[in-house]
């Protein structure tokens, strides 16, 4: 079984008779190796099981027919379209074969050649021809069967026909062919899991799951094959997080965490100190995170809260647990404007508790020698400028990463290289549905919060029709002489000539239209391609109220807190997943006074009007991801550079039956089994662990 899995692990260069530039084309889709293309996904089938002879086809059914070609013609239409006709016969009767605009298919085929065709019979009873979808010459054809007993074979044909997702120049055809081959050689052995579990959980063979999710001999059978790649998707994922969390739990830490009565009153004492009051859910995850501190182990914890629902000032609370044990943290953000917004609000909640904070960034250094003494510095915040490996820690306890989906491995061993075992606190402001957490992040052991600080107001949010654009400018002004301050999002910073980019607005050509509507208001723009500095003083004039409007692209995302910014306009929404658009409704509302977001589309598609109207009614974070995921996909949940990773074809992460009886099975494996005694399951968790973690 293990040859045979080595067998699926080759290169997809070692398919035989396929050109550089097909090998070229599958790498672009990330089909890498045999077990890519085995796992390449049918997008839809056409049934042509049906087979005939050429008298007995009926009109208006798809069957398939095997006949001798015995004339070919084309004629051209007034329009200017071509019709290639090819008469078949098979001894019962005769049959004409119609394609359009497909020439070369006259210079393919010869009178005298064998063919087998399949499509929708047309015409009348004696008068019958077929619209050829799909076609195979049968002349000295070198059968293959992948079906024991089989004499004969039909890639294209005669059978239920799978069609793919037709990418960078792959067509279905050639996917077809490829596919066909793989089945055509796959070791009937292989299998990844144990009977035992396979038998309980009423799975087909994988190899019998393989031919039938790319060639079902009915639909009874792709439901099978279906519901066991689905199957064996989420086990590896699950049984890939468990064994991380095992290899976590046996690490021992160097040194232990107290909460002696001096540190309790201490701590105590800080979070009264807070300007406002914890939510029950913040107190619980503090209360989770400081007792997994004191653990032999380190921790290893996910904390995920909906915009706005305080996960920084929990970070807080943990960093400073760490000083009042002598121990240094690190706080990770994605970009150095968050990075900076941190700086500045562990800044302002621990300055006058004496705890020394230093931010480090690729362009802002406040240590320049490169160690960082315990002496010197309790919290160091910063980007993955943080782990240079120049810089040296003298004692880290705790290490935070904001906005990351997954520790990096490499930054991981780099702080043990340098002796560090921390314990880990990773935070998101992206709500992700219950399943999705169990299959992606169960290795991790999470804290949810689940509502706003107090006095925090929903943000209202409208869906503005094109007919009503002016009047929201009115509107807007309003609040503007209010005192109150405007984000507009566009999504590309400069005006595109691609043609379905052309009605998309860029922050560069609606600053200018906005200074001219706003002509008494101070604008500013910010967007990507601006130098950090230049993007940090502009979000700080615009928090100090030197701009009343600021146009920006999608930059503002993650981590922009203005509190007199009441009302964000959202331009080409329908540009955005529902997910995104969350996150960006949230960088208004960070105060007591009401706040707004107005969506803006140029768009008249019925599904788009849908959606968005949606969003507007809808201010849970975790309806609008489940709303994302089941109509758009898990790219939409965590964004385009996540969605890759997530290697979920198969496996619906909705499915709460299926997710729950996976981490049943995961349980059992892991109480009776030896991994190591399992070669494809210890290889496979291998593969997927590398394409999870790869993106760090």
């Amino acid at each position: 079984m293990s040859k045979a899995f080595d067998w699926c692990l080759q290169g997809i260069e070692n398919l035989p008779a396929t050109s550089p530039l097909t090998i070229k084309r599958f790498k672009s889709v990330g089909v890498e190796t045999f077990w890519d293309l085995l796992n390449y996904a049918p997008l839809r089938y056409s049934d042509f099981s049906l087979s005939s002879s050429i008298n007995n086809l009926e009109v208006g059914k798809k069957a398939s027919v095997v006949g001798e070609i015995i004339n070919l013609s084309q004629e051209r239409t007034r329009r200017g379209f071509t019709i290639q006709k090819v008469v078949i016969t098979d001894g019962t009767d005769n049959l004409v074969l119609v394609w359009f605009n497909q020439s070369y298919l006259l210079r393919t085929f010869r009178s005298g050649q064998k063919i087998s065709v399949s499509g929708e019979v047309k015409g009348q009873l004696f008068d019958r021809s077929m619209v050829v979808e799909e076609y195979e010459l049968l002349d000295d054809k070198k059968y293959l069967s992948f079906r024991s007993g089989d004499s004969v074979d039909f890639v294209h044909t005669h059978k239920i026909i799978p069609y793919y997702s037709e990418k960078k120049g792959l067509s279905s055809r050639v996917i077809r062919e490829k596919v066909f081959y793989l089945l055509s050689k796959l070791d009937s052995s292989l299998e990844s899991l144990p009977s035992s579990i396979i038998k309980k959980n009423k799975l087909i063979p994988l190899h019998q799951a393989f031919v039938n999710i790319h060639y079902p001999e009915n639909f009874d059978y792709y439901k099978l094959a279906r519901d066991r790649l689905a199957f064996d998707e989420i086990f590896v994922l699950n049984l890939a997080g468990e064994i991380y969390r095992k290899e976590w739990q046996e690490e021992k830490k160097p040194y232990k965490f107290l909460a002696t009565t001096e540190i309790k009153e201490k701590l105590s004492e800080f979070i009264d100190a807070l300007p406002f009051e914890l939510t029950p859910s913040q107190r619980k995850a503090v209360t989770t995170i400081i007792s997994d501190m004191q653990k032999d182990t380190a921790m290893n914890r996910f904390l995920q809260g909906d915009v706005g629902s305080g996960k920084t000032v929990v970070a807080v609370i943990a960093s400073y647990f760490a000083y009042l044990n002598g121990y240094q943290s690190l706080i990770m953000a994605p970009t150095e404007v968050l990075a900076v917004q941190h700086y500045k609000s562990f800044k302002q909640f621990l300055d006058k508790f004496s705890v020394k904070i230093a931010l480090q960034t690729g362009s802002i250094k406040t240590v320049k020698d490169y160690k960082i003494s315990i002496s010197d510095y309790d919290i160091v915040i910063g980007t993955h400028a943080l782990f240079n490996e120049k810089l040296k820690y003298e004692k880290v306890g705790l290490v935070v990463i904001d906005e990351q989906q997954r520790f990096g491995v490499m930054q991981r061993s780099l702080l043990r290289s340098k002796g560090i075992n921390p314990h880990l606190l990773t935070m998101t402001a992206t709500p992700i549905p219950r399943t999705v957490t169990l299959v992606l992040f169960g290795e991790l052991n999470i804290s949810v919060l689940q509502k706003p600080p107090a006095g925090r107001k929903p943000v209202k949010t409208y869906f503005v029709p094109l007919d009503k654009r002016q009047s929201a400018y009115e509107w807007i002004k309003k609040r503007l002489d209010a005192g109150e301050q405007v984000f507009i999002v566009c999504p590309l910073i400069e005006e595109s000539d691609h043609e379905t980019l052309k009605n998309v607005r860029s922050a560069l050509a609606e600053y200018e239209k906005i200074k001219s509507i706003f002509s008494k208001y101070r604008v500013g723009v910010l967007h990507g391609r601006m130098k950090s500095k230049e993007k940090q003083q502009i979000l700080t004039d615009f928090k100090n109220h030197n701009f009343d409007i600021l146009v920006s692209t999608p930059v503002i995302e993650v981590g922009i807190d203005i509190p007199n910014a009441t009302v964000i306009v959202i331009e080409g929404a329908e540009r955005y997943g529902l997910a995104q658009l969350h996150q960006l409704r949230g960088r208004v509302g960070r105060s007591d006074k009401q706040s707004y977001c107005l969506i803006f589309t140029e768009s008249r598609s019925a599904d788009v009007v849908s959606r968005l109207k949606y969003f507007a009614k809808e201010n849970d974070g975790f309806k609008l991801s489940e709303y994302d995921l089941r109509r758009r996909g898990p790219g939409e949940v965590f964004g385009t550079r996540q969605s890759g990773f997530l290697n979920v074809k198969f496996a619906s992460l909705l499915d709460s039956d299926l997710i729950e009886k996976v981490s049943v099975a995961v349980r059992y494996f892991v109480n009776n089994y030896n991994l190591n005694d399992y070669e494809i399951l210890k290889k496979l968790v291998s593969y997927y662990d590398f394409k999870l973690i790869s993106r760090d």
